[in-house]
């Protein structure tokens, strides 16, 4: 069968206030902190296109910007330590790769700008009560993920019909795995396709979660949101066809080998950061 790349658009919102780094030339090099949650090589095109979105506005890596990076290496339990070291180098901003990072920045600092690259649905998730009016220090994309899933579901079953039941690949570290569950198993019903969990905090546990599925008679795997799961979309595509599984992820998903990419422009929204 032949991987089938669909696009979505709808979703994803850019919150409404910017901030004001861009606003006009600055007189000297601004610091910016930009706080992962997976790893470098596995984030290098995301970074890359933040990179690209910080060029088209002028601003290059070296002559009027500084971007100090610090990695959690899919250790969720580390980002608020990195994040004091960030706070400790007096960086004029922060840059967060999802939930995780983006609640471990503000809940260590309420002054300096804390920009969301990318997020689950903010108001969810509690990082902020409006997004036309995003409060306090915080601003960024962010998208609704529990929608995204279950529309997941009813695109592997158009695609792959035989399908009878599927699991979703969720970090229970991640606060957005939370929200995305139930609106799976609702999502699952009137699809008549029993639902299950394969649960993995990073690339150490994926083939336990992989063969954990195989046992259990699942037909098709979701590969929901996570910085971990999307710096190895690669080697998840190969666990799912060595396993016999159709898939299906976010865009970039389709374009590392899986099955099924659907979802957000995740390296658009990397771009679009530094409009923030």
């Amino acid at each position: 069968m032949k991987r089938r790349h669909f696009i979505k658009l709808v979703g994803g919102m850019a919150m409404a206030c910017p901030f004001v780094l861009h606003a006009q030339p600055l007189a000297r090099v601004a610091r910016i902190g930009f706080l992962g949650s997976a790893s470098a090589p596995g984030s290098a095109k995301s970074v890359e296109a933040l990179r690209t979105g910080l060029r088209d506005l002028g601003y290059v890596e070296g002559k009027n910007i500084v971007t100090e990076f610090r990695w959690a290496e899919g250790r969720y339990d580390r980002l608020s330590a990195l994040v004091t070291e960030l706070i400790r180098l007096k960086v004029d901003l922060i840059v967060t790769h999802g939930t995780p990072g983006t609640r471990a920045a503000k809940k260590a600092t309420s002054t300096i700008p804390i920009v969301m690259a990318i997020s689950g649905d903010a108001i969810a998730t509690g990082l902020v009560t409006s997004l036309a009016r995003p409060e306090a220090n915080v601003t960024g994309s962010t998208f609704f993920i529990p929608q995204l899933n279950a529309k997941r579901l009813e695109l592997v079953k158009e695609v792959c019909p035989y399908v009878a039941r599927v699991a979703a690949l969720s970090n229970p570290n991640n606060p957005v795995s939370k929200p995305i569950i139930p609106a799976m198993q609702a999502a699952a019903t009137p699809l008549k396709l029993d639902f299950d969990i394969a649960e993995a905090q990073g690339p150490g546990e994926f083939d336990k979660a992989f063969a954990s599925m195989a046992k259990r008679g699942v037909d098709a795997v979701v590969i929901t949101e996570d910085g971990e799961f999307a710096a190895s979309f690669g080697a998840i595509a190969t666990l799912a066809l060595a396993n016999k599984l159709a898939s299906i992820g976010a865009q970039e998903y389709a374009k590392a080998g899986g099955l099924i990419g659907y979802g957000v422009d995740l390296l658009g929204l990397y771009r679009r950061a530094a409009y923030f």
